[in-house]
């Protein structure tokens, strides 16, 4: 069996796994509704922050819908679903997590997790654990902070997160999902994902103020029609996706529908919150690729890190996001001789060992002039533009060069037919190790640190690099310097593969990571492609306070490029970089 079919097989019997789990579900209800096929593309829900705190709770509950698929959702009291939180930067989030499964013994599967020293929550994790991980902003990994790693909700029990945003947050789109480790990527499947928008973007791009802003949150989830057989065709996706929840669903595709004013722009805020499936966004009238105006990528406005605070704009007929990507961009609608415009993503080569995410629609676009049918347009928020903390970066003296890879494993299993695989992201240097909550930090750094990572890919499939808590500078596609004023900051960026029978030269990315800011602690890095993540992609790091000795025997191996050569690194598969 191939490692390509192999997988598909691995995510059908993930499916079938937690479509049994049990359910919790309001009596005569459905804990999280969703829209049908074709259905108009509807605003999330909105929820504000208010004198300088945001106060929400949310309840995650799960069900299974007429497909057999687990959904799962954080939903408000009042029966917001999925709600975009709207914060300033400088804001306080206090938000309650109740995790509403039934108080049932946790049954199989229970792991143990944290010690006395390490608990935030619970001593251990199922699979109906929960927590939150608020992908992008600079907050603290501290517990009640962004902690991923140790923050376990269990059925029936209640979680206090309250953490204030930096100032100097950019402001742009970020986003919330469930980030417990091994169980991840079925729970972003079945919906665990929300929108966070940090308020204040058209003060640095004031092309946008006035614009009607369209929330836009892309998701994956298994198929509601797999193959009967189990075998792939080229033509047949791993996932099924969706648009605010409309599903998107193989082999027909049924589009949503979208509602613009003929030839009127709109302010485009896109979220990739899928689990597995990389977009790569066009809008086309009558076939043509429309001009899209970029404004921020990752939260963070285009242009805007050189000191002058004002950002730029970049026209592309395309956009390719990353799982877990943002791009925000202007639109112009179609006038009223468009025959065609719809809203598609293009298909991804993700490599002869990667998903197949193939070319679909998300939504046909209808003109009208029903302006109760368009969305609300930016308000102006009277935040002055702050410093960013990228300032002064690219002047910056590095004080560390790192060296991490990708790579793959897969054994047969004597047991079960077919292959299944192990997942890496190590430091040169170091041993490959799956990912476990009590490994030691791959890397120790301080606060203060400005480091030159280059991530390599020794993989046939694209990966997706993720820090969290900080943005990086990308420096480098492949070797090739990327010109001064293209180098964007993000927080997830692809890495794509080598070609099968390939050796090398490995692709690669060099990013500048940048450890000025107030965050102290451990966190992770890891591949966003949760499949990748949840069977062992992701690493601890560790930020020291500032001044503070790295001991000698702590993770990290700066320029250790020489200490392990590449035929002992386990599994490795290929590499790519991005297109």
């Amino acid at each position: 069996m191939s490692a390509f079919a192999s997988r598909f097989r691995t995510a059908i019997l993930a499916f079938v796994l937690f479509a049994t789990f049990p359910c919790f579900a309001f009596a005569g209800t459905d804990p999280c509704p969703r829209p049908v096929l074709g259905s108009a593309v509807k605003q999330p829900p909105d929820i504000y922050s208010q004198n300088g705190v945001l106060l929400v709770t949310l309840n995650y509950y799960n069900t299974v819908d007429a497909w057999g698929r687990t959904l799962f959702c954080y939903v408000t009291p009042d029966g917001l679903e999925s709600p975009t939180l709207h914060v300033n930067p400088g804001d306080t989030i206090d938000l309650t997590l109740n995790n509403m499964e039934s108080g049932r013994p946790l049954g199989a599967g229970v792991e143990t997790v944290s010690a006395k020293s390490t608990l935030c929550g619970s001593f251990y994790m199922s699979p109906l654990t929960v927590n939150l991980h608020f992908h992008g902003l600079n907050v603290t990994p501290k517990c009640h902070g962004d902690n991923v790693v140790r923050t376990l909700v269990n059925p029936g029990e209640s979680f206090e997160y309250k953490f204030t945003v930096p100032t100097d947050e950019p402001p742009g789109m970020y986003w919330y999902h469930q980030h417990v480790h091994g169980i991840s990527s079925p729970a972003v499947q079945g919906g665990a994902s929300g929108a966070i928008e940090v308020e204040g973007i058209a003060n640095l791009q004031p092309a946008v103020a006035g614009l009607p802003q369209r929330f836009i949150v892309l998701r994956d989830q298994p198929l509601a029609y797999p193959p009967s057989n189990g075998n792939l065709s080229p033509s047949t996706p791993f996932w099924d996706v969706s648009i605010n929840y409309v599903p998107i669903s193989y082999p027909k595709y049924i589009p949503a529908v979208i509602k613009m004013q003929p030839g009127a722009q709109e302010f485009w805020r896109v979220v990739n919150a899928a689990a597995d499936t990389v977009m790569d966004l066009v809008v086309l009238y009558d076939g043509k690729p429309q001009p899209l105006q970029i404004v921020a990528l990752d939260g963070v406005p285009t242009g805007s890190h050189d000191g002058h605070h004002k950002g730029t704009i970049i026209t592309q007929n395309d956009i390719l996001i990353p799982t877990a990507g943002r791009a925000e961009f202007i639109v112009t609608g179609p006038s009223s001789n468009v025959k065609s415009a719809v809203l598609f993503t293009k298909k991804i080569d993700t490599g002869p060992a990667g998903d197949n995410d193939t070319a679909r629609p998300f939504a046909v676009i209808k003109t009208t002039h029903d302006t109760n049918e368009i969305p609300k347009a930016i308000l102006p928020t009277g935040i002055p533009v702050q410093g960013q903390r990228f300032d002064g970066l690219s002047d910056s003296m590095v004080t560390a060069h790192r060296e991490l890879y990708f790579s793959e494993a897969i054994h047969q299993d004597k047991k079960r037919p077919g292959a299944s695989g192990a997942f890496f992201i190590t430091v040169e240097g170091q041993s490959p190790v799956v990912y476990n909550a009590n490994n030691p930090p791959a890397v120790v750094t301080t606060r203060g640190a400005v480091e030159d990572w280059v991530i390599e890919n020794h993989a046939h499939e694209v990966h997706e690099f993720h820090m969290h808590q900080i943005h990086f500078q990308l420096l480098a596609v492949n070797g090739k310097p990327v010109p001064t004023e293209q180098r964007q900051f993000y927080d997830t960026y692809q890495v794509g593969y080598l070609p099968a029978g390939q050796n090398g030269p490995y692709p690669k990315i060099k990013v500048r990571m940048d450890f000025r800011g107030a965050v102290v602690g451990e966190f992770v890095y890891h591949c966003h492609i949760l499949d990748h993540e949840d069977q062992g992609m992701m690493a601890n790091i560790q930020v020291l306070p500032r001044g503070t000795a790295i001991p000698r025997a702590a993770g990290g191996g700066q320029r250790a490029g020489t200490q392990q050569s590449h035929s002992t690194k386990v599994g490795a598969r290929g590499a790519a970089a991005r297109a």
